[in-house]
């Protein structure tokens, strides 16, 4: 690939990449992790490692009087689902989408019949037909990818925007808090949020993987943040990992580290998503086979209702004994509010909007979620909960940065 034959290229560094939290170099160029290595290592589940490593929130910002952009990119990874998109954003806006072929060369092995990726190409995303005025552009990675990123390639010169004036939210979360089944990268519940309340997003969400991990909370306690929200209880249950006992002092640990670096940024505990297979029936989830065979993914509850007794989690239980812990914690910790995640998908929500597997959303359901926590938390003149402010005014903090460390 000759890069040096267009008019200019800009080799791109860490001023250019937000909603990163490490930044990884490479011999192709640079890979956003949205977990710092010393965490990564904290676990030997490789769902986690790709998860992190998935470009959900994660953009470049910069700069341009460019009619035309081209983003050189290589994925270091297969793509699991289809081909991703990447969202082109003028002035706040989008503007543009593209996407590449996902799919890399197999190397065979004629004697197993088993077929493995290689070393993958560079390919490059055209955005074009730009105004040639002068602009703020944001380019948001694929939320269900890996990505390397390259070059940017323009007509004019790009320069990276250095400091955000926008307050930061930084949300943790499980796979719909990173997008599952969004359809594109600012389509996602919390990209949506981030947009409409004007805020500057840093998204942990890590599908499959909001367990209470200490490492999370020590990466959270680590973070410039104006605002944190954490939702918990889905990935608990669809993992049966741990019994009532265990959940409580869990959840208090959690806070306790995230508190020890924050001790009075606003911080909201989103319970679960209204999700009826698991409201009252404790987990794990399992695939529905029968669905399967017939080429559909849907997922079912294997628990049953007499463990409950047993300290098993549904998402009913999940909620009565967070709400009691912030409500315990409140009384010294003012800045500690609670959110019932159905305010933000509810009963009536589900069956209107049909969790598309029986735990997943839709791209509609996303953009619901995401507008009505903007209204409940990021707007603060909109946000009252029981006619009690839910969000400060917290739109007075000072400037925040990302924090991003080239390795």
């Amino acid at each position: 690939m000759a890069l040096a034959s267009h008019p200019l290229v800009t080799p791109l560094d860490a001023r250019f990449i937000h909603g990163a939290v490490e930044i990884e170099q490479t011999r192709a160029g640079l890979l956003p992790h949205r977990l710092p290595a010393w965490a990564r290592a904290r676990s030997r589940d490789p769902r986690l490692a790709l998860a992190a490593a998935q470009g959900a929130g994660v953009r470049l910002a910069f700069q341009t009087a460019s009619r035309w952009l081209d983003l050189v990119v290589r994925a270091p990874w297969p793509a699991v689902g289809p081909d991703g998109v990447y969202d082109l954003l003028v002035d706040g806006r989008l503007a543009r989408q593209a996407s590449v072929r996902s799919a890399r060369p197999l190397k065979s092995d004629v004697v197993s019949g088993m077929s493995t990726p290689v070393g993958a190409q560079m390919q490059v995303l055209r955005f074009g037909d730009l105004s040639g005025a002068r602009k703020t552009v944001e380019i948001w990675l694929p939320h269900d990818q890996a990505i390397e990123l390259v070059a940017l390639r323009s007509p004019a010169p790009v320069a990276p925007l250095i400091m955000s004036k926008k307050r930061r939210w930084l949300h943790h979360g499980g796979a719909i808090s990173q997008g599952a089944n969004a359809a594109h990268p600012t389509g996602t519940w919390p990209a949506v949020a981030a947009l409409r309340g004007g805020v500057d997003l840093l998204n942990l969400g890590l599908s499959g993987n909001a367990l209470l991990d200490p490492f999370l909370a020590r990466t959270i306690r680590a973070q410039d943040a104006d605002l944190i929200s954490l939702k918990i209880g889905i990935d608990l249950v669809n993992t049966d990992l741990m019994r009532l006992r265990a959940f409580g002092p869990a959840v208090h640990g959690f806070l306790d580290t995230i508190r020890d670096g924050h001790p009075a940024t606003p911080l909201f505990v989103v319970s679960p998503l209204c999700s009826p297979i698991h409201e009252d029936v404790p987990g794990p989830t399992k695939f529905e086979t029968d669905a399967l065979a017939a080429g559909r993914v849907l997922y079912r509850a294997a628990g049953d209702v007499n463990e409950i007794a047993q300290g098993k989690l549904t998402l009913g239980v999940i909620r009565q004994e967070l709400e009691a812990i912030v409500r315990e914690r409140a009384a010294v910790d003012p800045d500690l509010h609670y959110l019932d995640g159905r305010r933000l998908f509810g009963l009536a929500d589900s069956a209107r909007l049909a969790l598309r597997d029986e735990l997943h959303l839709d791209d509609a359901s996303h953009r619901r979620i995401g507008e009505r926590f903007a209204e409940l938390v990021l707007i603060p003149s909109h946000a009252t909960v029981a006619h009690r402010e839910l969000a400060p005014d917290w739109t007075s903090a000072g400037y925040a940065h990302d924090s991003l460390q080239l390795r």
